[in-house]
């Protein structure tokens, strides 16, 4: 199993690229959390409140993932990662059977 973890200017921009990528089957499951991130951006410290997104797929789905949130996202350097995870067997099945 693989996380995909993408922080968003607000709720609506996380919903919106959640549903697509879930529409495309190329996620099982989207998690939204909102944090504050503090971070640098052109020469200063930032301290944004943003959503982040923790969605549930297979390794096979990574690059057309990042392809489609690089088309959906606002920002000029969106964070788009990619985690290596291990789940339960009855979990780890049934986002086989979601995604693609």
């Amino acid at each position: 199993m693989t996380l995909i973890y993408i922080t968003c200017k607000d709720g609506e921009e996380a919903a919106r690229i959640s549903r697509q990528l879930l529409k495309k089957r190329l996620i099982a499951c989207a998690n939204l959390h909102p944090i504050r991130s503090l971070y640098w951006w052109k020469g200063k410290i930032e301290d944004a409140n943003e959503i982040a997104i923790t969605a549930k797929t297979l390794e096979k789905n990574w690059k057309k993932i990042k392809e489609e949130v690089k088309k959906l996202h606002s920002y000029d350097v969106p964070c788009i990662l990619k985690i290596d995870a291990e789940a339960n067997e009855s979990y780890d099945k049934w986002v086989k059977e979601e995604v693609k």
